[in-house]
């Protein structure tokens, strides 16, 4: 029998971090996942849809949103950021770690779905 996946929640606000705290976990530890979240913003240069972000209409955001296609979303400063649900779940029942840097609103929104056993939070505080 395989075991589940751990989900790994890094949050925080803006600037406090969660990329540097990220960025060295995951490379003291290839075995964990980065979450790729899905956004409504234009893709700044370099960045790849399905590397960095799925770029989404807001339109498909939205209807995604009403269809129960997130585990968490925020709309943050007139753009939609959110972590879709079925990819996080598939790999999570595969027995692959999962690690999320999302902001506060959506740590608080991830606790109330998943149960603890599954889940390990670090906030990051100033």
């Amino acid at each position: 029998m395989s075991r589940q996946g751990l989900l790994i929640v890094v949050s925080g606000p803006s600037g406090t971090g969660k990329g540097t705290v990220c960025k060295q976990l995951l490379a003291a530890h290839r075995e964990i996942s980065y979450s790729i979240s899905a956004t409504t913003r234009q893709a700044r240069m370099g960045e790849m849809d399905g590397v960095n972000y799925y770029f989404l209409s807001k339109d498909v955001f939205q209807k995604m949103i009403a269809d129960g296609e997130f585990l968490e979303w925020a709309d943050v400063y007139g753009n939609y950021y959110g972590t879709p649900l079925k990819k996080v779940e598939e790999k999570l029942a595969n027995g692959h770690d999962i690690l999320l840097e999302i902001d506060t609103q959506g740590a608080m929104n991830v606790m109330k779905k998943f149960p603890r056993e599954f889940m390990c939070t670090y906030c990051l505080r100033l």
